[in-house]
């Protein structure tokens, strides 16, 4: 990212609303009302050829559903390069993309830029993918109607990471994944609701116990949420003490002694 220069993102659509819409609210519209990013929306049929404005055909071979063609696409990246800064890469939103995860969000950040392509119906005709942008990315094992909702999810994980997108830095060093744990438990008032109380540590004054607890509360999360990600933590040094119970159940008996 240049200094000075607001962080842009162009996504290529056949839905140009639906984009629109969603960066114009919470964090992201604060972002683009203060000129630290901006989100160009570009509409993929602008660059169709007939009076239809057809984006999709019948797949080769047969099959189900229709296929984006690769003139419209091609057409519009090749405009939308032209107006990106120097460097910016182009991804394609993909069911069959590299997995998309924080590290990468990231290293995006850190670039001049970033071209999102939105893939929809049955997908985008595949010399797009091997021949017109710089990768595949997926964000999840399952499959969406379209690559829009992806495309937001990349926008928001990487404009979160922009200098002064998010008022309080400190706060992103201790999110979700940035040292391969899930983030520990929040807790806010009442201390006491309907009977389920705030765990007393947190209550105590005590920032070394608060820590501590905290970063056991993440490992154990993680460990029982995402056991792919605990596998892959260095082992924990011994510290002595007994372990916390989970939160949300009665204290087992086994892990106190």
């Amino acid at each position: 990212m240049a200094e000075g220069r607001p962080y842009v993102f162009h996504v290529l659509t056949l839905f140009p609303q639906m984009i629109r819409q969603a960066v114009g609210h919470s964090v992201l519209g604060r972002a683009v009302e203060a000129g630290l990013i901006e989100v160009r929306v570009h509409d993929i049929r602008d660059h169709t050829s007939d009076r239809h404005r057809t984006a999709d055909d019948e797949p080769y071979g047969g099959g189900p559903g229709m296929v984006m063609k690769v003139e419209p696409v091609a057409g519009c990246l090749a405009r939308v390069r032209a107006e990106a800064a120097p460097g910016t890469r182009a991804l394609l939103m993909s069911a069959s993309g590299v997995l998309f995860h924080q590290a990468m969000a990231r290293s995006l950040a850190a670039e001049p830029g970033l071209i999102l392509v939105c893939g929809h119906y049955e997908g985008v005709d595949e010399r797009v993918a091997l021949h017109y942008v710089d990768g595949e990315v997926s964000i999840g094992d399952y499959v969406l109607s379209g690559g829009e909702v992806p495309a937001l999810v990349v926008v928001d994980a990487v404009a979160r990471l922009i200098p002064g997108v998010v008022g309080n830095r400190d706060s992103l060093a201790e999110e979700s994944h940035e040292e391969g744990l899930v983030e520990y438990p929040q807790f806010t008032r009442p201390a006491e609701f309907e009977g389920h109380r705030v765990p007393e540590v947190l209550l105590s004054g005590n920032h070394a116990e608060v820590r501590r607890f905290r970063r056991e509360q993440a490992l154990d999360k993680t460990r029982r949420n995402r056991p792919d990600l605990a596998a892959r933590l260095p082992p924990e040094p011994a510290r002595g003490r007994p372990r916390p119970p989970r939160l949300g159940r009665p204290p087992d008996p086994e892990e106190t002694r």
